[in-house]
């Protein structure tokens, strides 16, 4: 593997997990542990599993014009988020199609945190930003872990000095854990209750550690992005690359709840109104007649045309199900239609499904 620019302090932890820290982000990513990842599946849905979400880029917007430049780059009304709040949204091109998504914190004192993947966020930010009075900066000694699952708040809520349980959803915090300066947001990506943790380098060791040694009697585990991909598809929760590109609008994949149409300017505003009603697909999930994932990249047929592709499949062995999110012509999305799957290497059939697969009304993050 080649030298990657960004490396996790939590990177010894994974190899010794059996990780070969293969690339996400230009940092090494623990994709797989030696631990199976149904077993891991298990422990996010009945306790907790516990990843190391640092790959994601950590940019702080500091300044007396930062909330001017996060409220330009990205489709939610950011005036309306609170120090101590933050917002997902999607980060538009000017011609209205989805270059990134991000979740921006604003952490008061002018301070925002923009948290974001592998797309073109850093680029979006600095032109916003052009020739007004602001700083922003990538901070890769702030790590993120992610502890997900009914049991979460019981174990950090023991040592963390905040009333965790009173936190609402998309809040965060600084606070103490395990006696660690740290801030904590209840946010995460698998469909469960959960909560992100943001420290230092020089901590982020201990914290994962104490985790893990206070979860053991309660179930949790290490988990992988193996298993991260299975829980986050059954909750329909999008993958930058997969199921967006910068060749979609928010509303072909999902994302129309995230533009604020009254809001004031932002980039690629006028272009993503005028694209509203004319989705060349949607975002959708189907049920594969198969005891396996598929490989991703399979086109959908209906009535003999080409209707859809393929971007997340996973084998769900707790809804024993073959599952996909995938892009679909608007006249072939209704529950119920079956579709005929092809590739080179697999011909079959699939029903579309609602979505989230898992949780539809989603009591369990919102609880």
């Amino acid at each position: 593997m080649s030298e990657l620019s960004r490396k996790s302090a939590l990177a010894s932890r994974h190899t010794a997990l059996g990780s070969g820290l293969e690339d996400w982000n230009d940092m090494g990513t623990a994709w797989s542990y030696n631990s199976n990842p149904n077993d891991e599946h298990d422990a996010i849905r009945e306790a907790a599993g516990t990843f190391d979400m640092s790959p994601l880029k950590k940019v702080f917007v500091r300044g007396p014009d930062a909330a001017r430049v996060v409220d330009h780059v990205i489709t939610r009304d950011m005036t309306s988020i609170n120090p101590g709040q933050s917002a997902y949204g999607s980060i538009l091109t000017e011609q209205g199609a989805v270059c990134d998504d991000a979740i921006i914190a604003n952490n008061g004192d002018k301070e925002w945190m923009h948290c974001h993947g592998s797309g073109e966020s850093m680029e979006r930010l600095q032109e916003s930003a052009a020739g007004l009075d602001v700083d922003i900066e990538l901070d890769d000694d702030l790590h993120n872990v992610s502890l997900q699952g009914p049991k979460a708040l019981q174990l950090l809520d023991a040592h963390t000095s905040i009333d965790l349980g009173a936190m609402p959803y998309f809040h965060h915090q600084p606070t103490e854990l395990f006696g660690h300066h740290c801030r904590i947001s209840r946010t995460g990506y698998s469909g469960e209750r959960g909560y992100e943790i943001f420290a230092g380098a020089a901590v982020v060791g201990d914290i994962w550690d104490q985790i893990l040694g206070h979860g053991a009697d309660l179930g949790v585990m290490p988990c992988s992005f193996a298993s991260l991909d299975k829980v986050r598809i059954e909750a329909a929760l999008l993958f930058f690359g997969y199921d967006m590109t910068a060749e979609h609008t928010p509303w072909e994949v999902g994302l129309g709840f995230t533009v604020n149409r009254n809001k004031g300017n932002f980039r690629g505003k006028q272009a993503v109104l005028e694209s509203e009603s004319k989705e060349r697909f949607l975002a959708a999930g189907i049920a594969v007649e198969h005891d396996d994932a598929l490989a991703g990249g399979e086109t959908l047929h209906f009535d003999g045309e080409e209707v859809g592709v393929i971007n997340s499949p996973c084998w769900s062995h707790r809804m024993n199900k073959s599952l996909a999110l995938v892009h679909l012509r608007p006249d072939a999305t209704a529950p119920g239609t079956r579709l005929q799957v092809k590739s080179e290497e697999f011909s079959g059939t699939a029903v579309v499904e609602r979505i989230p697969f898992f949780d539809p009304g989603k009591a369990r993050t919102h609880a």
